[in-house]
């Protein structure tokens, strides 16, 4: 997930893609920093109130080491979850989408590609295929009613929609059944309507029908309490373009033609035996990760089904490539990214943003740096404009050096209904959320 935004406010808040801010200092990667930010620069009546009423983490309880680690609310018996669907404001029903159906998969397009997630300056707005969609809603063991949507009543129009999926993310040593939930969208028309807190109140009484208790999600909003702080970076592909459009501004002292030698990359990938991941690749590709995301305090426990559903390629949805050694026939690392464009707002010349985002990268023998310019080399080659990465598990190695900048903005990675204690540096993270 680029950016779920289950916020009480505007959904529409999302890191700033522009290039050109400054990276985090430490000190701003701290919780308590961050809460005391939060809580100088809002009023008393625009505090968190609905987010106040729910098991996560409050801003009030950092710093308190006699809370312990793990769930704040005990789960309640099945029997005594709400099975009625919440009361809507009048002239709204809720509808449950089905992915499937192509009808319902472009009426969720479109509803997503004209109102979800902008940039600060509303220049770009993230748009989502419907096979990315129809990837990032149909895991395994996926919950169709857990796909949820707004209709008007009189005109049937769908106008608000939020999503979970199931998903087993570890938490340090223990294994928790979680829904990540993303696709939090309302209609630009209706976002006085507080139709928001509703829907994410829907989206968990369903999730409880299913005995589940917990849920991850990331927004570009700070809401109590992020358990870590990350940044994305952004290396340019096709840096002409980019600067034309206006998400990237051409360096002090520099001209077009020195930018497009800077960042020029090799024609060809590197890495003898550097090849795309294929079916047969799958037991081989989840062992490499699951060795390697056990190092984090937060990651997915994989297992094979999850990782050809979420990694084996999909064209214009996810690219995975390992390398297999010459030699042994060994595969001995890994690294993918997914696609997501982005149509351009107001630009005469240009549609579209292609945009490649880093998903999982495993090195055991290959440098992680050779590792990625060889993935920045082939996103080049198949026309992606920008490929951004957050500094998540080891990424930060190789950003500067691969001539990534840092964005604007800050994504916020948070948990429901389950408290770690301290803040994570982006480092101990080793999740990424569509």
């Amino acid at each position: 997930m680029v950016d779920s935004n289950p916020t009480s406010g505007s959904p529409e808040d999302t890191p700033n893609p522009n290039p050109d801010g400054n990276a985090p200092s430490e000190n701003d990667l701290t919780l308590d920093s961050l809460s005391r930010k939060v809580q100088e620069s809002l009023s008393i009546g625009k505090k968190h109130k609905f987010w106040e009423t729910q098991p996560v983490g409050q801003f009030k309880d950092l710093g308190d080491n006699s809370l312990t680690e793990g769930p704040i609310e005990d789960p309640t018996p099945l029997s005594e979850v709400k099975q009625e669907p919440y009361k809507l404001p009048n002239l709204y029903e809720w509808t449950t989408c089905d992915i499937d159906s192509e009808e319902m998969c472009t009426e969720v397009y479109n509803l997503l590609t004209n109102n979800y997630v902008e940039d600060d300056e509303n220049m770009f707005r993230f748009n989502y295929s419907k096979e990315f969609l129809r990837w990032a809603l149909r895991p395994p063991g996926y919950f169709r009613s857990w796909h949820i949507g707004v209709r008007v009543i009189s005109s049937k129009k769908l106008v608000a929609f939020i999503t979970g999926v199931p998903s087993r993310i570890r938490v340090r040593n223990d294994v928790v059944t979680m829904a990540e939930i993303n696709f939090l969208c309302v209609h630009k028309k209706l976002r006085s309507k507080r139709l928001a807190p509703v829907m994410i109140k829907e989206v968990t009484r369903r999730v409880h029908l299913e005995n589940i208790w917990q849920a991850a999600y990331t927004a570009g909003v700070v809401l109590p309490t992020p358990i870590s702080t990350c940044q994305y970076w952004h290396r340019s592909l096709n840096p002409k373009k980019l600067i034309d459009v206006g998400f990237s501004r051409l360096g002090a002292r520099m001209t077009m033609s020195r930018t497009i030698k800077l960042y020029k990359l090799p024609e060809s990938t590197v890495t003898p035996g550097f090849r795309k991941m294929e079916l047969h690749d799958v037991p081989a590709v989840t062992r490499l990760l699951r060795d390697y995301l056990s190092q984090f305090v937060v990651a997915p426990d994989l297992d094979e089904n999850d990782v050809e559903h979420w990694l084996l390629p999909k064209e214009n949805v996810v690219n995975s490539y390992l390398v297999e050694s010459p030699e042994t026939h060994e595969i001995t690392d890994f690294c993918s990214f997914y696609t997501l464009p982005s149509t351009i707002l107001g630009s005469q010349n240009y549609s579209s943003l292609k945009a490649a985002y880093s998903y999982y990268n495993v090195s055991t023998k290959t440098p992680l740096l050779q590792l990625m310019n060889d993935a920045l080399i082939v996103a080049k080659r198949n026309d992606y404009d920008v490929f951004n990465a957050l500094d998540v598990m080891q990424n930060e190695s190789f950003l500067k050096e691969l001539k990534f900048g840092p964005g604007d903005g800050k994504l916020h990675y948070y948990l429901y209904n389950y408290r770690i204690r301290s803040a994570l540096r982006p480092s101990e993270l080793g999740l990424v959320l569509l």
